[in-house]
């Protein structure tokens, strides 16, 4: 086992275009760090676009390949993934690149290594800023990790990837239940076939019955504000703090700042909602959190959950983000309480509810599966690298 810092064992360690990028309606997905999901991938769902030639006059380094990671930086940074595909993408510059030598490390060793608890409280030590925290390449570039023989890190993160692949099966379930949860709100909300639909009036494009609502007049919202750095800790002491809508992290907040203005409170089975870079990501939350300044928190007055998790994704996830940003879309505290939406009859969306709930339950039970594989492989990691488990 021997010591490397980063510049050593990697060909490069970059970032992403300083200048903004030009904005396309389609052509090169543009990735920020909110498309980086909660189990370290990239979500392309929901991305910006830049064109095909400004991808094209972007430095090598800047193009990531099979076997690059890329690590959050700046914010939310501590998030690393492991390149898998050779599909082009452009990301901003609170991303950094690392191309690992692979004649010295393996690039999915060192990607676990940067998954690593002890990972992350050394890019901790060194982050500086207050609002956003930073860690800047020199800083990255003189990270240390610790290196054994590069047979022993091959087998070492193929005994890891294991969990990993489970884990993506279990990603995918959840899409299919998801996809078809959201084409049952669209033939019932938007197409209008509805469980009654051929007795019931169309008035102005509009079913009897239904109204226009504004979402405070739906929802109950809670905006959340980012406590101040010295409130923080990594012992676990106090609430989890979300940054963003899969935002786990290890970052909790002392409970001698719950009742303070510096923090807002989500409570189990709120509907957490981005408000930021981009607005309109969506999760619900199985205990209790403090959330950031980028994240609401949402729960049905009349408790039908699922029904607005649905009507909100309808309406902001997709590629007409409202709000005010140009990167980093956002939208307030007013324009997000009166949105107005058309709202069918409460007996209608309890019957929605209902039925689509189970749909949620089953994708909580999933995400539980896929919380605790995890948590298995992240408690075995440090083991394995240890030499406490042999390979």
């Amino acid at each position: 086992m021997s010591e490397w810092k980063l510049k050593d064992c990697c060909l490069s360690i970059s970032d992403g275009d300083h200048l903004p990028p030009p904005k396309s309606d389609c052509g090169i997905p543009f990735i920020t760090i909110s498309n980086i999901d909660s189990t370290n991938h990239i979500d392309f769902s929901n991305t910006l676009f830049v064109p095909t030639e400004y991808y094209d006059n972007l430095d090598s380094i800047r193009k990531a390949q099979p076997d690059d990671i890329i690590y959050s930086v700046v914010g939310s940074f501590g998030k690393p993934v492991l390149i898998k595909e050779n599909k082009k993408f452009v990301f901003q510059r609170h991303i950094a690149i690392l191309r690992p030598n692979n004649e010295i490390v393996d690039s999915r060793y060192l990607y676990y290594i940067m998954l690593s608890r002890n990972f992350y409280m050394q890019a901790d030590s060194v982050a500086v800023g207050a609002a956003q925290r930073t860690i800047s390449l020199t800083s990255l570039r003189n990270m240390k990790v610790n290196l054994p023989e590069l047979s022993i890190q091959q087998h070492i993160a193929t005994a890891l990837s294991r969990y990993d692949s489970l884990i993506e099966n279990y990603q995918k379930q959840i899409k299919l239940l998801e996809e078809s949860a959201q084409r049952f709100y669209k033939e019932w909300f938007i197409d209008l076939r509805f469980p009654g639909h051929e007795n019931t009036k169309i008035v102005d494009g509009v079913p009897e019955g239904w109204k226009k609502k504004k979402l405070m007049d739906i929802a109950d919202v809670v905006m959340g504000q980012s406590p101040k750095s010295e409130f923080y800790n990594s012992e676990k002491k106090g609430l989890p703090f979300h940054q963003g809508v899969g935002s786990y992290g290890f970052r909790f907040v002392d409970d001698n700042v719950y009742s303070s203005s510096l923090t807002r409170i989500a409570e189990p089975n709120s509907i957490l909602f981005s408000v930021r870079a981009p607005v309109g990501r969506l999760n619900f939350t199985k205990n209790k959190i403090v959330i950031g300044r980028g994240l609401a928190a949402m729960n049905h007055k009349n408790g039908s959950q699922s029904y607005l998790f649905y009507l909100l994704k309808e309406r902001f996830f997709k590629d007409d983000i409202i709000g005010n940003g140009a990167i980093f879309a956002s939208i307030s505290k007013d324009e997000l309480l009166n949105q107005i939406f058309i709202v069918p009859n409460d007996k209608l969306v309890s019957q929605f509810n209902s039925i689509v709930n189970k749909m949620d339950n089953s994708i909580q039970s999933i995400d539980t599966q896929i919380r605790h594989l995890t948590e298995a492989r992240d408690r075995l990691l440090p083991k394995l690298m240890n030499g406490e488990i042999e390979v």
